[in-house]
């Protein structure tokens, strides 16, 4: 069986958190090198996930010269998502990102080009998708029995959640916050159960009111007050084409007892649903409001344990290694996530400008080439 051997660009959280350990439990694939701007976390990835001939490397640009690797998978901070995809690419990789595809809109696009240039398979790290109660409820929208949903709710709430690790604060590194980090996931998933990626204007609002506060009660210990440098909450309302209006919320601290994140709520012609208590369908049947919660366990077999399932992940990972090897499109196409993180960047905007953003030309290219940067990152 041909493995199809993978090359990790950034070995910090989010690679040792899920990239590395989903990789690692598909028989087809290989993990042949580790690069990381600090080499002592590349080194230790490599010793866990690679063989005896895993290459370690401090410079992404010589890993992506090994001819023998197949796929690259970067997970690095937003800043240089899209250089190190973009020379990958280009290096004949196929690339997983991790998500948001990218810091800017023009970087996005200079990846979605370099993919169609080089005809190299390219995704985004939006696991949500492949959860059970996603994938069900996807399947619902297309055989149409909600109707046309013409509303909806991107909900990524956390009461005081603030990750106080890595460069998660950092403006320059990440490009935002709350809405970057986890409100791309609720907008991600939004959009696609709705199939709807032609956004007409957006207005959006960004707060940085509770990031200087000491004693947060924050889940992973105090923040850094003096390094936070981002937002803590934002918030966007996005019109759509075909009239369709999507209002995103998101945050890493906020006074509510409103919490769920990658969520979302959709409010269709025939039915509507949501993920609040579980998968929830409400809708009118005989003349009567009703709600349907579709059962998303294994139930009513003796001896089984439903929790042995795949994690999203990990379902994620099949898919993206089954489209390389079948050559075959992956769930996450960039396209999608372009548009994911153009309605992103002008939320950002219009709270600058205090004025609505209209898309009415493409994101501008990058004022400089993305393709070759020779930078070095890690995660």
């Amino acid at each position: 069986m041909k493995k199809v051997k993978v090359g990790i660009i950034g070995c910090g959280g989010i690679a040792n958190e899920k990239h590395m350990p989903a990789l690692a439990k598909d028989e087809r694939v290989k993990m042949v090198a580790f690069c990381d701007i600090i080499k002592e976390r590349a080194e230790a990835a490599a010793k866990q996930y690679g063989g005896k001939d895993a290459k370690v490397y401090e410079d992404y640009q010589e890993l992506l010269k090994d001819k023998s690797i197949d796929v690259v998978h970067v997970c690095t901070p937003n800043r240089m998502h899209g250089p190190i995809t973009v020379d990958s690419l280009y290096a004949g990789k196929h690339v997983m990102c991790e998500k948001p595809m990218a810091k800017t809109a023009a970087d996005a696009k200079a990846m979605v080009e370099a993919a169609k240039a080089t005809g190299k398979k390219l995704t985004i790290g939006y696991q949500n998708r492949f959860r059970k109660d996603s994938l069900y409820l996807k399947k619902m929208c297309e055989r149409g029995d909600l109707g046309e949903v013409y509303f909806a709710k991107a909900h990524a709430i956390r009461r005081r959640a603030v990750p106080t690790w890595g460069v998660f604060t950092n403006e320059y590194e990440q490009g935002g916050g709350s809405l970057i980090d986890i409100g791309t996931h609720a907008l991600d998933l939004t959009l696609w159960l709705m199939d709807n990626y032609k956004p007409k204007a957006v207005l959006g609002t960004a707060f940085h009111k509770l990031g200087k506060q000491k004693n947060s009660g924050n889940a992973w210990g105090d923040w850094d007050t003096e390094n936070f440098t981002v937002e803590d909450s934002a918030f966007g309302y996005v019109t759509f084409e075909n009239g369709a209006t999507v209002f995103l919320e998101s945050s890493w601290a906020l006074n509510t007892l409103e919490n769920g994140e990658a969520i979302c709520t959709l409010c269709g012609t025939e039915a509507g649903a949501d993920f609040r208590d579980g998968l929830r369908i409400n809708k009118v049947d005989l003349g009567a409001q009703t709600i349907v919660r579709p059962s998303m366990a294994g139930q009513g077999v003796a001896f089984f344990d439903a929790s042995g399932q795949a994690t999203p992940a990990e379902v994620e990972e099949r898919q993206w290694i089954d489209a390389v090897l079948n050559d075959t499109e992956p769930l996450v196409k960039p396209e999608q996530a372009y548009t994911v993180t153009r309605i992103l960047e002008a939320i950002y905007e219009s709270n600058k400008t205090g004025k609505a953003v209209y898309f009415d030309e493409e994101a501008p290219a990058p004022k400089t080439p993305v393709k070759k940067s020779g930078k070095k990152a890690a995660k």
